[in-house]
């Protein structure tokens, strides 16, 4: 284990990388000269071989650690991680941190401008699967230098992109970090985010996706669908103990106003959510989790797809976690057996729900940690 301390990153910079040759998408179309907003962290060694590419879930983005100044309220979203003496540590590794393709915070995606027309792309924005993000994402790394990665990290969708990356470029994948994920969505998760999709496409501000034009904002349908979307990252336990039943006012107010807390919470992340988000892209990223099925090119067969990886895997799970549970992350460990890989798992106990990824849990980190100081070591052979 490390013995430096924990601590932050520091202050960080945005980068941009602009692609001038176009990118062909899964949807049969290609994107022509696109960009990728992106941040690093650490030093890379000269073998180039320390490289960690972090992939981001639903509402993330390339922003992973550290502030822009010192009067941010806010560090990245993954800081409690990465940094030195932290799991994914940055004097150890060089880690990169990438927004997706559709993303609003930098990358090109729906708000950006189309060079057809000189303006937003909106609703003519092409739909992005994983596999194109993993594609785009390799561009990157060969513009960076890196021929492969000591490891691919990821939470949710994150880890259904990491998972991607040892099947695609199995040569460029020395370890995979899948967390809190699935090999594809159940039933019950697409409709999840249908109802939110629905909650955004029926909205009178999103003008079938070109409010930009407009002046507008889909804020309603935003605000629903995030607050659909953070019930299900939570657990019943975990809202239970930091909620429960308490009422803002202690009495019934006898009205539909907000009167208890969890409600005060939901709308507050809502509205937070829709002063920040694009709502084409939450509609893409949504999607790219529905079409996620990295088995399908194989007649549906999990073990065919991953039988020509070649990466070391650590698989982890969280106990309360419903909306990705346990058994989702063990169908892609038993397909990893089957395919005699070489992959460790765990299924850590926590009250956080699907969030549990992005908390401290000393559990979850200190595995985190006994992983990435094995993967440490491989760099230094």
């Amino acid at each position: 284990m490390s013995t430096t301390t924990p601590r932050s990153v520091g202050l960080v910079r945005a980068q941009t990388a602009v692609f001038e040759s176009p990118l062909a998408l899964e949807c049969g179309t290609a994107l022509p000269a696109y960009q990728l907003q992106f941040e690093t962290y650490g030093t890379l060694n000269a073998a180039k071989s320390n490289a960690v590419l972090i992939c981001h879930a639903l509402s993330g983005h390339h922003h992973v650690a550290g502030r822009y100044s010192d009067a941010d309220k806010y560090p990245g979203w993954w800081d409690n991680m990465v940094g030195p003496g932290k799991p994914i540590d940055t004097e150890r590794f060089f880690v990169i941190g990438v927004n997706n393709l559709g993303g609003c915070h930098g990358s090109t995606g729906p708000s950006s401008i189309n060079p057809d027309t000189g303006k937003p792309w909106g609703s003519a924005f092409p739909v992005v699967t994983v596999n194109d993000w993993v594609k785009a994402q390799a561009r990157l790394a060969d513009r960076l230098g890196i021929d492969t990665f000591a490891a691919v990290i990821g939470g949710s969708l994150g880890g259904m992109q990491a998972l991607q990356w040892s099947i695609d470029y199995p040569e460029r994948v020395k370890n995979a970090l899948v967390i809190a994920s699935a090999p594809k969505l159940s039933a019950q998760n697409i409709a999840f985010n249908d109802v939110a999709r629905q909650a955004i496409l029926t909205d009178p501000d999103f003008f079938g996706g070109d409010f930009y034009e407009h002046g507008a904002i889909p804020r309603r349908g935003l605000r629903l669908a995030r607050m659909l979307g953070h019930i299900t990252y939570l657990s019943d336990d975990g809202m239970g103990a930091k909620f429960g039943r308490m009422l803002k006012s202690g009495e019934y107010q006898y009205g539909f106003d907000v009167e208890f807390e969890i409600e005060s919470y939901l709308r507050y992340q809502g509205d937070k959510f829709s002063d920040s988000f694009d709502a084409n892209t939450y509609l893409l990223m949504t999607k790219a989790l529905d079409y996620f099925d990295p088995a399908k090119p194989f007649g549906g067969d999990l073990v065919k797809a991953v039988s020509g990886t070649s990466a070391n895997f650590l698989v982890v799970s969280f106990d309360s976690d419903w909306r990705f549970s346990p058994g989702r992350s063990r169908e892609i460990v038993d397909a990893l057996v089957a395919a005699g890989k070489r992959v460790q798992y765990a299924q850590i106990a926590s009250g956080h729900g699907h969030d549990a990824f992005l908390m401290m849990d000393h559990p979850y980190h200190e595995l985190m940690h006994a992983f990435l100081n094995r993967v440490h070591e491989e760099v230094n052979r």
